[in-house]
């Protein structure tokens, strides 16, 4: 199932990230760990990020598959 969060802020990182944009988790417990998450940024790779940038959007999983779809 696919993970989305929404971006808080983004001081420092105005190249990789947009405010108020959704953006898809990549797992990585390891990550967690350190209060980090991982997410596809603006440039399509997966970067981490502290997990007190985003706030989890939950979605359904029609939803999810859909917005995936247009990504």
């Amino acid at each position: 199932m696919h993970k989305f969060v929404v971006c808080l802020e983004n001081t420092g990182y105005q190249a990789s990230l947009e405010q108020r944009k959704l953006y898809e988790v990549v797992t990585d417990p390891e990550a967690a760990k350190h209060g980090q998450i991982r997410v596809i940024d603006e440039s399509g790779d997966d970067y981490l990020f502290p997990k007190s940038m985003f706030l989890e959007v939950p979605l359904s999983e029609d939803i999810a598959e859909r917005v995936v779809r247009v990504t």
